[in-house]
C-alpha cells in the first residue's frame, strides 16, 4: 500500500510542442530530445501542436459526461461482465490499482479496436481482442468514439516514432508492430472525494501503466498526481488543448529502465463536482515481442527471463488488477 500524502504544485512536468515534427525531420529530432529528457525525469509530459481538432477533443469530453449522466440501468446494459473481451461499463469499486489499498473510487467505460470474429487476433484467441459494446440510447456516441480513436491511432504512431528516435533509433523502428495497433480508450468519471471514506481510498490508487504509452485528455478539473524523479508528488494541472502523455511498463522494459513508467494516482478534491477524463492506451500489436533497444545499456533489473509479448503482459496485469 502507498499511503496518501498531499502533492506539490505542478512545476516539473514539461510541455512539448509537436508542431512541425509530423513533416520536418529536424523538428522531429528536436521533439525526440525533449521527450528523452522528460522520460528520464518523470516519464510524463504534456503535448500541444498534435493536430487533433479542439472540437473533437471537446466533443469527447461532452460524450463522456453524457454517458455517465445516464441512469444505472442504462449504463449497466453495457456492463463489462457481458463482454468476452473486457469492453463496456464498470461501476465504482471494480478495480484496485494500488495493491493493499481499497478499490478505486471511479466508474469507467472501456472500448478498443472493434474487431470482427474473422480478424486474425480474434481467430487466434488472443486475450482482450474482439467487439465493443455500444450504449443503445446515445445517438452519435459510437461515431464520436471511433472518430476520436482514429486520431489517437495517428498520434500514437507518431509518438512511438519519436520515442524510437529519442534513443537514437530510426523513427520507423516500431513499424512492424504498428500496422494493426491496439488502441484502448477508457472514459472515466471520478466522483468527489468523500470527507469520510476508507483509509487511503483514492479515485485511482498509485500505479504505473502497463503497456506502451497513455494519451490522457482531461477536463478542467485537477486531480491527476505524478511522482517525479525526487519521489515527490506533483499535480498534472489541466492545460487547455493539450494531452498528458506517460510511458507504460513495456517502454520501461524497452529502455531497460532508462525511461520511467512512473507512478501516478487520481484524487478528486473538487468538493462537489465530478472529474471526467479519457485515457487512451496506445499499444503495439498484441503479438509484438518487446525487447531491449540495442542503443540502451543492459540492466540486470530489466533482463527478461523469457520473451514477453505486449498482449501477454497486458493480460497478466489485467488479471492482477481485477483479482484474477
Amino acid at each position: 500500500m502507498i499511503v496518501y500524502t498531499p502533492p506539490k504544485a505542478a512545476d516539473r512536468i514539461p510541455l512539448i510542442d509537436l508542431a512541425g515534427s509530423f513533416e520536418d525531420a529536424e523538428a522531429r529530432r528536436r521533439v525526440a530530445w525533449e521527450i528523452h529528457k522528460a522520460c528520464r525525469e518523470t516519464g510524463f509530459f504534456y503535448v500541444t501542436g498534435h493536430g487533433v481538432p479542439q472540437a473533437l477533443m471537446d466533443a469527447q469530453i461532452a460524450e463522456t459526461r453524457r454517458f455517465f449522466a445516464q441512469d444505472d440501468a442504462a449504463k449497466r446494459a453495457a456492463a463489462v461482465e457481458l463482454s468476452p473481451c473486457r469492453r463496456g461499463y464498470e461501476g465504482v469499486g471494480k478495480q484496485m490499482l494500488d495493491e493493499g489499498s481499497p478499490a478505486d473510487l471511479k466508474e469507467s467505460f472501456m472500448l478498443a479496436r472493434d474487431l470482427p470474429d474473422d480478424h486474425p487476433f480474434v481467430r487466434a484467441g488472443l486475450p482482450m481482442q474482439g467487439p465493443n459494446q455500444w450504449p443503445s440510447a446515445l445517438p452519435g456516441f459510437q461515431e464520436q468514439m471511433l472518430a476520436y480513436q482514429d486520431e489517437m491511432i495517428r498520434l500514437g504512431r507518431h509518438l512511438m516514432g519519436c520515442l524510437a528516435l529519442s534513443v537514437d533509433l530510426s523513427p520507423n523502428w516500431f513499424d512492424d508492430g504498428l500496422a494493426d495497433p491496439q488502441c484502448g480508450i477508457r472514459l472515466l468519471r471520478y466522483p468527489p472525494q468523500p470527507a469520510h471514506t476508507d483509509f487511503n481510498r483514492l479515485g485511482a490508487g498509485a500505479h504505473s501503466d502497463w503497456g506502451s504509452i497513455t494519451i490522457l485528455l482531461q477536463d478542467d478539473m485537477a486531480g491527476l498526481e505524478v511522482r517525479n524523479a525526487d519521489d515527490e508528488w506533483i499535480l498534472a494541472t489541466p492545460i487547455a488543448g493539450s494531452f498528458v502523455i506517460n510511458l507504460g511498463q513495456m517502454m520501461e522494459r524497452f529502455t531497460a529502465g532508462l525511461y520511467r513508467a512512473n507512478l501516478h494516482r487520481v484524487r478528486n478534491n473538487s468538493g462537489d463536482t465530478p472529474r471526467h477524463s479519457v485515457a487512451t492506451f496506445f499499444e503495439l500489436e498484441p503479438t509484438y515481442t518487446m525487447a531491449r533497444a540495442p542503443t540502451c545499456p543492459a540492466n540486470d533489473a530489466f533482463a527478461p527471463a523469457e520473451a514477453l509479448t505486449i498482449g501477454a503482459h497486458l493480460e497478466q496485469m489485467a488479471r492482477a488488477s481485477y483479482g484474477g
